[in-house]
């Protein structure tokens, strides 16, 4: 098991940057596939971003690609999305998650993931 804690979540202006992190107890935590959702209100909630149990391999939503950058540090067990150019649409709670791995085909699916956190909000104001 793996329980997850997110932080770094603020109000922050459009254009501006944002760092949230995800910090895991346990130490399994290489051996899980990591990922960021995220759910603004009124709204379903979307993959963001994941990354494979080595780093190697990142995968990202279309909405913030080139934008967002996750990353994974093991030695630590934490997990962090770097967040640039925020638009307004970007305003939600973000949800660091963990699975065991499955394959690609399901590493967007929230309903793949096991284990979850409770949220930071992040707000861009205009």
């Amino acid at each position: 098991q793996v329980q997850l804690v997110e932080s770094g979540g603020r109000l922050v202006q459009v254009g501006g940057s944002l760092r949230l992190s995800c910090a895991a107890s346990g130490r399994t935590f290489s051996t899980y596939t990591m990922a960021w959702f995220r759910q603004a209100p009124g709204k379903e909630r979307e993959f963001v971003a994941a990354i494979t149990r080595s780093g190697g391999t990142t995968h990202y939503a279309d909405s913030v690609k080139g934008r967002f950058t996750i990353s994974r540090d093991n030695a630590k067990n934490t997990m962090d999305l770097q967040l640039d150019s925020l638009k307004p649409e970007d305003t939600a709670v973000y949800y660091c998650a963990a699975k065991v791995p499955r394959g690609p085909a399901t590493i967007r699916l929230d309903r793949e993931y096991d284990y979850w956190g409770q949220g930071t909000q992040v707000t861009v104001s205009s």
